[in-house]
């Protein structure tokens, strides 16, 4: 236990900390989110537009080149900013669902979430996914329904949609006057208080001006027509008759997700949702871990002295420094720089030298961190993503699942003389997590595999920018696999299928498609097909 002067500042530090992640279908905003709540921290005095990239600026969280070309988060980046009185930790993660598993990863690190939903759309397959997680593990789930400056689905709809597609009670926070064009404010339902937004000559680049009033002043503002108004009106008789009641308690227990409108592009709804967000988000708790002797153990953040997790590695981030990062989650204690750690895993101690957070490409040396907070480390090769670091040993946290991959191919250096450079390469993006590495039980050439084909893309591309290595791709025609319990020699694979042994030393079996692995398990009653390990 850590001593009481040193227990109160971290229980201060802890209280003031929300850590938390979007997530989102592709193209819901969540990117354009991210960079307006660091326009409203502070942190930068202009946003970037994502709809600018190809002659502007890219927003401050995508920092790889092929992010900025094509518009969308491929890694889950971790940044830290003040809000008024509060610590904020953003976790933003790729919506794309190729990279399910690094946001996966990365969820393991909030202890709540951001769902972004476009107004037009509606909940859509990634989303489901993703929320699921969120479920899984847990995490309460505030919900924002995004582009409201655009045309889109009546709110009422959006709302059952949510409940009927996600199984959870929505309750409306606020609610939007207008729509598209006419989208002008939000009534904030606890008070019956209107923010009226006004346009700025800078767009979404600067903060929006807002002129607030009380709902019955609405109809002499001359800013709303009478059918908007009317509308307004009759949504909010019918949500105070029919709709959930909202309580923290049922919030943080995931039975109920609260929701707010807005407009990530223009700012209208952005700095209200932010002040809400920080006071309905949990602060850090407890955290499972395994005790060396198979008991498990409830780590708490303020009572227990330093403990952390590694959920994420990434290499050559700047071209300044080229180096690889091992990113960690401080469950517990004070973090201080220069201090000395027990390595769980390698059973040695290490010493927590050059840390540092990030935005973006910047980084800033930390010289002490709480718990919710994401700090990176330089990782000169002692790191693996799932690592347990902590002053006292003992326990590891619980291991982070992998999902099971759906692609396949083997992959060589065009020119044979930069085999070394692709090698060291492929060490790397293999330890990140960017693909997974797998040999054949009877030979050694490996092959690659991943949850989907965009993440063959980036493997390709990284080598080129960062190690200058050419590569070509050769696919394989398998799309689905699974882990493998029991004897791999009394296993009656069907013949469309491939039985490898991954990074971990674990058989994998490869089939053509779901029918091969369906009739793999009829054959192999004595054997398990597991699809997360």
């Amino acid at each position: 236990m850590i001593n009481t002067a040193l227990s109160a500042e971290v229980s201060t530090a802890a209280a003031r900390r929300r850590t938390f992640a979007i997530i989102s279908h592709p193209d819901a905003g969540k990117t354009t989110l991210t960079e307006k709540l660091l326009l409203y921290s502070g942190l930068i005095r202009t946003a970037g537009m994502v709809r600018g990239r190809k002659g502007g600026k890219a927003t401050a969280s995508d920092w790889m080149g092929m992010e900025q070309e094509r518009g969308i988060s491929i890694t889950a980046s971790a940044m830290q900013f003040p809000y008024k009185q509060a610590v904020i930790n953003l976790l933003d993660t790729p919506g794309h669902q190729d990279f399910s598993e690094d946001t996966y990863r990365t969820l393991t690190a909030a202890d709540s979430a951001i769902m972004v939903i476009d107004a037009a759309k509606g909940v859509e397959a990634q989303t489901r996914k993703l929320f699921a997680v969120c479920r899984l593990r847990r995490i309460p789930v505030l919900t924002l329904i995004n582009k409201m400056d655009v045309p889109g689905r009546p709110p009422l709809d959006l709302m059952t949609e949510v409940e009927q597609a996600l199984n959870i009670h929505a309750s409306a926070i606020n609610w939007p006057i207008g729509s598209g064009d006419e989208f002008i404010g939000i009534v904030n339902r606890a008070d019956s208080q209107v923010e009226l937004f006004q346009r700025t000559t800078h767009g979404g680049a600067t903060k929006v001006e807002v002129r607030t009033m009380p709902l019955a002043a609405l109809a002499q503002s001359e800013r709303v027509s009478p059918d908007v108004l009317a509308q307004v009106q009759h949504d909010l008789e019918l949500l105070e008759i029919a709709g959930n009641p909202f309580s923290r308690e049922a919030f943080l227990q995931g039975e109920v997700t609260p929701v707010f409108f807005a407009s990530a592009l223009t700012n209208f709804g952005i700095e209200s949702f932010l002040d809400a967000f920080v006071r309905l988000a949990p602060s850090p708790g407890a955290r499972l871990a395994d005790r060396d002797d198979g008991s498990e153990l409830s780590v708490d953040p303020v009572t227990m002295p330093f403990s952390a997790y590694v959920f994420k590695l990434q290499a050559n981030m700047n071209p300044k420094h080229r180096d690889s990062t091992a990113f960690l989650r401080v469950c517990s204690g004070r973090f201080e720089r220069d201090m000395v750690v027990k390595h769980h895993r390698l059973d040695k101690e290490i010493r927590l030298s050059r840390p540092h957070s990030l935005v973006a490409q910047e980084r800033s040396t930390v010289e002490e961190a709480f718990p919710g907070d994401i700090i990176g480390i330089i990782n000169p090769g002692l790191f693996a993503i799932g690592d347990t670091i902590s002053t006292t040993g003992g326990f590891n946290f619980k291991p982070l699942p992998q999902f099971q991959p759906e692609i396949f191919a083997h992959i060589r250096p065009s020119d044979v003389g930069k085999r070394k450079s692709f090698d060291k390469g492929m060490w790397q993006m293999t330890q990140e997590g960017t693909v997974q590495l797998m040999r054949s039980l009877y030979a050694q050439d490996p092959l690659i595999a991943a949850v989907g084909r965009l993440q063959f893309d980036v493997l390709q591309y990284r080598l080129r920018e960062e190690y200058r290595v050419e590569t070509v791709l050769d696919a394989l025609p398998f799309t689905c696999s699974a882990w493998l319990d029991g004897d791999p020699m009394t296993f009656k694979a069907p013949s469309a299928s491939m039985i490898l042994k991954d990074q971990r030393d674990r058989v994998v079996v490869l089939f053509s498609d779901q029918l091969m692995k369906t009739i793999a398990r009829d054959r192999n009653p004595g054997h398990t097909l597991r699809d997360m390990g």
